[in-house]
């Protein structure tokens, strides 16, 4: 078990840690393809869409390679449409397309085509954390909508209560070490007091070389990690 002292912050990262993989690639991301170009047509004059496609149009301008479909015109519908099909092919941590997605998955969710499911130990570990006076956390590549959503709408009811502080994109790169520095100054403690939970190991090397105390998430479904990984595993949030 961990220590009362410490770990004062749980930080979690949701795909393959609190949420199955499952779950978001045989439903969120076929959902928001399915539903991408009725979306844009039918906000095409929405204010907060022409911030994305501005935002994507800067993406878009910044891409290297020849195979990128490109945007001429930031406001064009079917060369945004063309060019987020392309990056939802590429698996594209794309900070304009997680906001369209988390805008996309909030209408599936309100007309409760979409129900999110969590690991079934995640409730309780919730609960259990906020009693206990720990905080919690949430570091995702999804957009801070995608991810309210999520712990909203879940099989367990709303569990947003308990979670403190979400994190995305916005604060750096998953895998890049200074962005955990700056959650650890955003939640006002000590690297060596936050506890980071993840089925990644590039990210878990990332926020250990900062100080952060880290843990393999290995769940049902996620990819198999090399033995040669040095972080401790954790198979349920029951451990902890």
């Amino acid at each position: 078990m961990i220590s009362i002292e410490r770990p004062s912050v749980i930080l979690l990262d949701i795909e393959g840690t609190t949420t199955p993989i499952s779950f978001v690639y045989e439903m969120l991301f076929p959902y928001a393809r399915a539903q991408l170009k009725q979306f844009l047509e039918e906000h095409a004059q929405d204010e907060e869409l022409h911030r994305d496609l501005e935002q994507l149009s800067k993406e878009n301008g910044s891409e290297k390679s020849d195979a990128v479909p490109l945007i001429f015109e930031a406001r064009s519908i079917p060369q945004a449409y063309d060019y987020l099909v392309w990056l939802m092919d590429e698996d594209r941590k794309s900070p304009a397309l997680k906001s369209i997605q988390g805008k996309i998955w909030a209408e599936g969710y309100a007309s409760s085509q979409l129900k999110s499911i969590v690991f079934a130990d995640v409730p309780l570990a919730f609960e259990r954390w906020h009693r206990e006076g720990r905080r919690i956390a949430i570091y995702s590549s999804g957009s801070i909508l995608a991810q309210k959503l999520i712990f909203q709408h879940s099989q367990a009811g709303d569990l947003r209560p308990w979670i403190d502080k979400y994190f995305d994109t916005a604060t750096g790169a998953k895998i890049d070490a200074a962005s955990y520095g700056r959650i650890a100054e955003e939640l006002s403690v000590k690297p060596e007091e936050i506890l980071f939970l993840s089925d990644s190991p590039a990210e878990l090397d990332a926020a250990a070389s900062v100080g952060l105390d880290v843990r393999l998430a290995v769940r049902p479904g996620n990819k198999p990690v090399s033995s040669s990984v040095p972080h401790r595993p954790v198979f349920s949030f029951d451990e902890l």
